[in-house]
């Protein structure tokens, strides 16, 4: 890209934008289509109190739902990725917020649609399905609904819920303003000496850099805005707890950690397990720990120096086309099929490759039913970036399969699956590039940064489940989670994770007020197993070959048809057991036990 100036959007060539006019070659529709959603939501209404009367009736509204919502998604799924592509346009903004308040409206009209249906016996239901062709893609949907009947309240209660929902969400939206908008870090001093404005944006770059000092400096500046507003930070997660917990007891389940695995019909002992057996391997972790004290050459490890690099290797220049080529190198084993369907989505517009003036920032796979399952990037040439296309791949191949074999209504991904396949990428490619490392500190480095990866997603994200457990069983016991409690619980986890070889630096105990994931809880862990379930998925495919690439795919297939821990059995993985953590946890001392000896 060259010149250091953001390019306005227009500045940049064409082929490196993705094809979103594909969705929509007519802007002026999209007014009369949003028009008709909102007559057909409101003629839903006459399904009430029909819904049990027959076997055409059920398919009929089943079908109508189906379709108010495809329809919408298409509309909101443009608006927001046209809105992405630069966020000071004003019309893409107003467009995504209107599509949200039509959202609204639709699940309210149609909020009596589940407790009507469940009214009606699951018996005469099935009957139904038995009776009639077209209802036979909604079985699995159906039995479903059944199996949470105890929790799904009454039409007038649930349509209040429906209601409030904007309301019970406010503790989420006050620390995304405050998280976002309000708090400020301060200059710090960059490696050469220049003032530089500490951002969520640019916090990790430092905490990175070789200089010590400039990473303190960060660390610092990072936690005082929460240390200095902890009591307000502290009662908005306090609230954020307590919705859980009054949602949970509203809803009839046993704690709010079952109602939050009760939709994809996880046991709680999943959570568990994974809780219990990264315990179980934190003296690996602290052997690590104590290789990188060891290697940076100080007296004593802070939380400031975790995420220095260990090996120096000059920063490679990989031009997005060069990057293309690894991750074809890299997903061969995946074959032909696959690759064909990925350049074929390549050479058709699925991809934004490259940051422009007002592009939102990151990185994602998006897309509706009936779209391209489109890719936002904001790619910038290094190897970093290069695991960043094919994780973003790796959710838009899985759509690519599913929406060719299923219905709209299984046409998604629950996070627990999804998670599994950008993963799966990512692990092909670093087995990759660590089998074919041209010099011993290219090896090194690639070894580093993949104990790294275990280190940030299996470990922190297990730290922040466990952390996420405690807060939500003091809240269900009476206690308050005060500032005092929750950083105390936070300090003495972070202990435990870390070991007596680092220093539990005063700041840490505040981290727990600066992760927005906490505000969406029972979240984080799905990234701790979906890591689990695709280091045993690629390491199938690697070993296996040719079967266990074909189950692979045949999972990419299923959209959700199933429950989570179902489908990912089709590929070879069976999550309630606590194997694919050990297994994952054996690769991750192997490279533990590589690591040290090679340095």
């Amino acid at each position: 890209m060259g010149s250091s100036r953001i390019k306005e959007r227009s500045e940049i060539d064409n082929k490196y934008k993705w094809d979103i006019e594909d969705m929509f070659p007519d802007e002026s529709v999209i007014e009369d289509i949003l028009a008709q959603v909102e007559k057909d939501a409101s003629d839903f209404a006459a399904y009430k109190g029909r819904l049990g009367s027959s076997a055409e009736t059920l398919l009929e509204a089943l079908t109508a739902r189906d379709h108010i919502w495809q329809t919408l998604e298409k509309v909101m799924v443009y608006a927001r990725m046209r809105r992405d592509e630069d966020n000071r346009v004003a019309v893409y903004q107003a467009m995504t917020d209107r599509c949200g308040s039509i959202a609204a409206k639709v699940a309210a009209v149609t909020s009596f649609f589940t407790p009507e249906l469940l009214e009606a016996s699951e018996d005469e239901i099935m009957k139904y399905v038995d009776s009639l062709e077209g209802l036979e893609i909604y079985r699995f949907y159906l039995s479903d609904v059944f199996r949470l009947k105890k929790h799904v309240l009454s039409k007038e209660e649930e349509n209040i819920v429906a209601q409030l929902s904007e309301v019970t969400g406010a503790t989420g939206d006050i620390f995304t303003m405050l998280n976002n908008a309000d708090l400020k870090f301060g200059e710090i001093k960059d490696e050469d000496g220049n003032e530089v404005t500490l951002t969520h944006g640019n916090y990790i770059k430092f905490m990175e850099s070789k200089e010590r000092s400039v990473r303190k400096d960060a660390f610092s500046h990072m936690y005082k805005p929460y240390m200095d507003l902890i009591n307000t930070v502290a009662t908005t997660y306090n609230y954020n707890t307590k919705t859980d917990v009054v949602s949970a007891r509203m809803r009839n389940y046993g704690s709010s950690l079952e109602a939050a695995l009760a939709s994809d019909n996880i046991p709680l002992s999943v959570y568990d397990n994974l809780i219990d057996i990264v315990n179980e391997t934190l003296p690996v972790l602290y052997k690590y720990l104590d290789a990188r004290k060891k290697l940076l050459g100080v007296d004593e490890l802070h939380m400031y120096d975790i995420y220095v690099p260990l090996i120096d290797i000059p920063r490679e220049d990989i031009p997005y086309e060069k990057g293309l080529d690894i991750i074809r190198e890299a997903l061969k084993p995946m074959g032909s099929d696959y690759l064909e369907k990925m350049n074929s989505g390549l050479a058709s517009g699925w991809v934004d490759v490259y940051e422009n003036a007002g592009k939102t920032s990151g990185a994602y796979s998006f897309g509706s039913y009936d779209s391209k399952p489109y890719m936002l990037l904001n790619y910038a040439n290094t190897l970093q970036d290069v695991f960043t296309i094919i994780h973003e791949m790796g959710h838009s191949m899985h759509s690519c399969y599913t929406r060719a074999h299923q219905p709209y209504i299984y046409g998604s991904h629950s996070i627990f699956t999804a998670e599994v396949a950008s993963t799966v990428n990512e692990s092909l490619l670093m087995h990759h590039l660590i089998s074919n490392a041209e010099d011993e500190d290219k090896r090194k480095y690639l070894i580093n940064m993949h104990i790294e990866e275990f280190r940030t997603t299996l470990f922190r994200q297990t730290m922040f489940a466990e952390f996420e457990k405690l807060t939500h069983e003091a809240a269900e016991s009476g206690t308050v989670l005060t500032a005092e409690w929750l950083c105390d619980q936070y300090r003495m986890l972070n202990e435990k994770y870390f070991g007596s070889g680092v220093v539990s630096d005063e700041e840490i105990a505040y981290e727990w007020a600066r992760i927005p994931h906490f505000y969406n809880a029972f979240y984080v862990y799905k990234y701790a197993t979906g890591y689990s379930a695709a280091t045993a998925i690629s390491g199938k495919i690697i070993n296996e070959g040719e079967k266990a690439r074909d189950n692979y795919i045949e999972f990419l297939k299923t959209g959700e048809s199933d429950h989570p821990i179902e489908l990912l059995k089709i590929a070879g993985v069976d999550m309630s057991s606590p194997e694919p953590v050990r297994q994952a946890m054996d690769t991750f001392k192997n490279l533990v036990d590589e690591f040290t000896k090679l340095v």
